[in-house]
This record gives C-alpha cells, sequence and structure tokens, in this order.
C-alpha cells in the first residue's frame, strides 16, 4: 500500500491518485494537497495548507511549514557526502551516514524542477525559481534563481501585495 498505516494525516488532507503517491513514515498537516508520483519519506514533516505538486520528492530530515508551494519536480536532498558503500565495500546502513535537516519557512514557494541541498533554509514567504539549485540559506521575502540560486530579488513592497496574509512578518 503506497500510503502507509504509520503516516500521520491531518483533517482534509487530498492526495490525488493515493496508489500513486508514496508516504511513510511522515506527517502532513490539515488541507494540504499531494499531487501524483510524489514520494514523502519517513521522517519528513509537511504543514497545513501546502501544495505539493507532482513527481515531487521530500526525504527524511525535511520540514516544510504552513502555506507552502511545492512546484512539480521539486528534489530534496538529506546527505552531504552520498556513497551506496562503506569504504570496506558494504552496504551503507542508517549508521554509515547522517541526516542533515532542511527547513522550508512558511508560505514559501519553490518553483518546478528545483534542486534543494541538504542543511539548508528557506525563509517564510521566499521564493525559488524553477530549475534553481539551492546550495545555502535563503532569507525571508526574497526571490532566488539560478544554478546556484542567486539573490534576484529583495523588493519588499513586491512581497508584501503577494504574500500570503498569514505569514507573520515580525517573527523572521
Amino acid at each position: 500500500m503506497p500510503i502507509a498505516k504509520d503516516v500521520q494525516l491531518g483533517r482534509d488532507v487530498r492526495i490525488f491518485h493515493p496508489d500513486l503517491v508514496n508516504l511513510y513514515g511522515c506527517s502532513v498537516g490539515d488541507e494540504t494537497r499531494i499531487g501524483t508520483f510524489v514520494e514523502v519519506q519517513v521522517g519528513a514533516n509537511i504543514g497545513s495548507r501546502c501544495k505539493i505538486s507532482s513527481h515531487s520528492f521530500i526525504c527524511e530530515g525535511v520540514t516544510i511549514e504552513d502555506e507552502v508551494f511545492i512546484g512539480h519536480g521539486v528534489m530534496f536532498t538529506n546527505d552531504k557526502y552520498p556513497r551506496a558503500t562503506t569504504a570496506d565495500g558494504q552496504p551503507q546502513g542508517p549508521a554509515d551516514w547522517k541526516v542533515e535537516p532542511t527547513r522550508i519557512g512558511r508560505g514559501a514557494s519553490i518553483g518546478s524542477n528545483a534542486t534543494i541541498l541538504c542543511g539548508v533554509t528557506i525563509g517564510a514567504g521566499a521564493i525559488v525559481g524553477a530549475g534553481a539549485v539551492v546550495t545555502k540559506d535563503v532569507p525571508p521575502r526574497v526571490v532566488v534563481a539560478g544554478v546556484p540560486a542567486r539573490l534576484i530579488s529583495s523588493d519588499e513592497a513586491r512581497h508584501t501585495a503577494t504574500a500570503l496574509p498569514s505569514v507573520n512578518r515580525s517573527s523572521d
């Protein structure tokens, strides 16, 4: 079954084609929508009123706060030094690597096909452009794009006009 029994689903979560998603050991908040071909791994946490678009991969160690948009095909990583085997050629096990946590702040938007490297924080209300590769922290309410992702705009007036009204600006 693609949705494991240990998944914690909030109220009114909508999962499009539940037979074509993989959710296990994760939590999903109230009123979140999850598209087709999405995988959410053990220990990942998704907030309330999020939209997770199709073909996205949310791995262990990722926390997505409330009201976040994740575009199609967004990929998260959780290991800075990924390897299949140990130095002696044995398959790696849980003790052979360290999960690096990643946090996506409230009301942020991540464009389609973006890659978010582990250990970063994307601030509340920030926008990550489509196809960007995020390698370092993104401040709240800015726009970044490119490979690697770079600051495109920090126009507070633009974000004030377009940000979700529930984003608390004083707590960033």
